[in-house]
């Protein structure tokens, strides 16, 4: 039956168009013998995907955005088939594969229909580039390469993720201002705690990578929120526009720390945005997409000068009270760490990583905001938003653009 599969494979999946679909399909369709083998290959091509840099949400990612949920679907069950053979699996794959959509039923509506969709998917797995890898494939161990042990999301971690929903759910935005702004003071802490502790234990850990989803529509403003949260995180972000995600580089604690707060600022962004442009409809107006917009890169703007205002002030903090620590202990001049060096390395650390995986990168031109009520209901949403600092914002008269 391999001769059949691959004039369906010859006819789908090397030209472009519905015909070569509907002829490989019907090749398919008729002869329930193939399958299996259909089934093999299609791990395959989720294998070379690993191989060329992809992690799973990735491949579901593009999967999402170039077909529709029935491709998700069945590359969710692809996925899942060919990381089943592992005994393990890098860092970050399993909370990636546990959120994995259930697959759906084989041959399902029809035999034809199913082979047809089946063939879509796997020319779009054939195409797939090569993408910067932030991790080892599965079942490959590379020369050099340390992976940290498998353990618990640490309770710090769980404490923040428990305040950032809080802060999502509530409908009090002096409510949500307080439980973001606590969240983020003890992410900028619990860095700084991981950074000395590294430091003290001589550790050789060294800084990894994750890919976050920058989806459309308003693609621009939430790249530019990301890299303002990875920023204020000690991590780099880089944009990769046309797949539609950001890669972060950074120390294993801040790439959780930048994840769980873009994902939270979003939603709360999202809904502030909703919540305006209804007050907006209600007066008159129609410029629903210029509003967005505006609202969005206003909201990334304002949040990315105060993150960067919240993080030095966490470590001026963190720092006068090492100071006084050590003036009080008469230990000034110790061998223990002092914060701003051990900070300044991790920094120099996540620059020549991110120069290695990206040497060469350029910069995009961000069209500017075309409507002012837009741009008004952002930076007022952004200040409700805070994710640090005790000043006041706008009304008292210290805010910036």
């Amino acid at each position: 039956m391999e001769p059949v599969i691959d004039q369906a494979f010859a006819a789908a999946l090397y030209s472009d168009g519905d015909a070569g679909l509907d002829t490989g399909a019907s090749l398919l369709a008729a002869h329930p013998a193939v399958d299996a083998e259909l089934h093999r290959r299609g791990e395959e091509f989720v294998r070379r995907a690993w191989e060329r840099g992809w992690l799973p949400a990735d491949v579901v990612r593009i999967v999402r955005r170039e077909l529709d949920e029935t491709a998700v679907g069945l590359v969710a069950g692809l996925i899942g088939s060919e990381t089943g053979r592992y005994e393990r699996l890098p860092p970050r794959w399993r909370s990636q594969l546990d959120g994995l959509p259930a697959a759906p039923a084989r041959n399902r509506p029809d035999r034809f229909s199913y082979a047809s969709a089946l063939l879509g998917l796997y020319r779009l797995l054939l195409r797939l580039p090569a993408i910067e890898p932030v991790g080892p494939p599965p079942g490959t161990l590379p020369h050099g390469l340390r992976l940290p042990p498998a353990h618990d999301e640490p309770r710090m971690l769980t404490r923040i993720r428990a305040l950032l929903a809080k802060a999502e759910a509530t409908g009090f935005p002096e409510e949500a201002e307080a439980l973001t702004t606590k969240a983020q003071e003890l992410m900028a802490r619990h860095s700084i705690d991981e950074a000395l502790l590294a430091a003290r234990t001589h550790s050789k850990e060294a800084p990894g990578a994750c890919r976050i989803g920058v989806d459309a529509p308003y693609e621009t403003a939430k790249a530019i929120l990301l890299d303002a949260v990875a920023s204020a995180n000690r991590c780099r972000a880089v944009w990769n526009g046309d797949l539609g995600f950001s890669t972060v580089v950074g120390f294993d604690p801040d790439l959780d720390a930048v994840e769980l707060l873009y994902t939270s600022l979003l939603v709360q962004g999202t809904v502030a945005m909703t919540k305006a442009e209804a007050g907006q409809r209600a007066g008159g107006r129609k410029r629903t997409k210029t509003f967005r917009q505006s609202f969005l890169m206003a909201y990334a703007q304002r949040l990315g000068s105060r993150l960067a205002a919240d993080a030095a002030r966490v470590t001026a903090d963190a720092e006068a009270e090492e100071a006084g620590t050590a003036a009080r202990a008469g230990t000034a001049g110790s061998a223990t760490p002092h914060l701003l060096p051990v900070l300044a390395a991790r920094d120099m650390a996540v620059a020549d990583t991110a120069g290695r995986m990206f040497p060469e990168t350029t910069t995009t031109r961000v069209r500017g905001a075309t409507d002012l009520d837009g741009w008004t209901h952002g930076t007022a949403a952004a200040d409700r938003a805070r994710t640090g600092g005790n000043g006041p914002g706008i009304d008292g008269g210290r805010g910036s653009r």
